[in-house]
């Protein structure tokens, strides 16, 4: 005998065996719970098919051939993803506004006779529960701000933190951007960053498996990150946290910078279309003399210059303004994994590192 669906708008009280949205393709890649995968029972172009029969024809022929493009598309997703579920399956199902396209699928599938709950109200409701999250979740937790001019690896030593066991938030992975002008896109090395929506639901979610009794370790970052916009609860949090510094010597942050970025020698010419956006604030005179450099391979004295007339007069000028509160100061010869470990012994005394 088959079960009647289930409905919850409580959908994160509860473990499932799959989450599975049932939106088109651009709808899921702007946005979804993570972890859910997609199997749309419209796709775009047929989603708009049936829109527009919707308004231009009429609303009995537009659910006539939506009823039959969805029946072919759950056909196919049963004869393929579904088909070595055991009986013990139980999916949590939902669409836009928990209407006709999550219902379709869950019917479907509890006249197998899975148990199957939907999102009342769908995607509309998990969305609002985020921007819920978002503006009181970041307030939990204390911060621990890791600073340091640009080329002192703070994002490498934020993993080395992260590997003891410690609580590590790295923005920067969830925005997938370095955080700087030359931390974009590349040729050969293609950066695509999530929606503002996902990025803030890859937020919630990570902040939600952090214990707020214990500090929560973060890169001192701008408030925006590429084109990703921290949201305010938790900027205002950063602001608030104490830092540690970390110092290096110049050498030691041009040789991690040209390990870190080796585009920036194999695509010259990118990287002078790059620089020519500090026209305005460096000027021609000084972008004519990098340019030089670049032609010259003189890449050394080139992030050399560039650090000392751009990125650490900008870093400066940030953590004043914005992080400047109770500082620490750490001076590390390299960044090698020894001396990394030696400074992390004095960070972390109580942490020992996962085998």
């Amino acid at each position: 005998m088959s079960s009647s669906v289930t409905y919850t708008r409580l959908p994160w009280a509860e473990t499932y065996s799959e989450i599975i949205d049932v939106r088109s393709p651009s709808e899921f890649i702007e946005d979804h719970i993570p972890g859910a995968i997609n199997l749309p029972v419209l796709n775009d172009a047929e989603r708009a098919e049936v829109g527009t029969i919707y308004k231009q024809v009429c609303s009995f022929t537009a659910r006539k051939i939506g009823a039959a493009l969805v029946t072919r598309n759950i056909y196919q997703h049963l004869s393929q993803h579904f088909a070595a579920k055991d009986p013990d399956y139980h999916p949590l199902v939902y669409c836009g506004r928990g209407g006709q396209r999550s219902i379709s699928m869950a019917v479907v599938l509890t006249q197998i006779g899975w148990q199957v709950t939907v999102i009342d109200g769908g995607y509309k409701t998990y969305r609002n529960y985020v921007r819920q999250q978002i503006e009181h979740l970041p307030a939990q937790f204390n911060y621990q701000m890791l600073c340091g001019l640009t080329g002192t690896g703070k994002t490498h030593i934020l993993e080395k933190i992260r590997q003891r066991g410690a609580q590590v938030l790295d923005l920067e992975s969830l925005a997938n951007h370095r955080g700087s002008l030359l931390g974009g896109q590349w040729p050969g090395k293609p950066i695509s960053q999530p929606s503002q929506k996902y990025f803030e639901s890859l937020l919630v979610q990570h902040l939600q498996q952090f214990n707020p009794q214990e500090v929560v370790w973060i890169e001192s970052e701008s408030i925006k990150i590429g084109q990703i916009y921290l949201p305010q609860s938790l900027w205002q949090k950063m602001r608030q946290a104490n830092c540690v510094e970390i110092q290096l010597p110049i050498a030691a942050r041009v040789q991690f910078l040209l390990q870190e970025y080796p585009h920036l020698i194999t695509h010259p010419d990118v990287l002078k279309r790059k620089l020519e956006k500090l026209k305005n604030r460096c000027g021609w005179e000084k972008l004519s003399q990098w340019y030089q450099l670049i032609d010259a391979g003189n890449w050394e004295s080139l992030v050399q210059d560039i650090l000392h007339c751009y990125y650490d007069p900008i870093y400066n000028h940030s953590t004043k303004s914005y992080f400047s509160k109770a500082y620490r100061f750490l001076s590390i010869p390299d960044l090698s994994d020894c001396s990394i470990e030696n400074v992390l012994d004095s960070l972390l005394p109580n942490y020992v590192a996962i085998q």
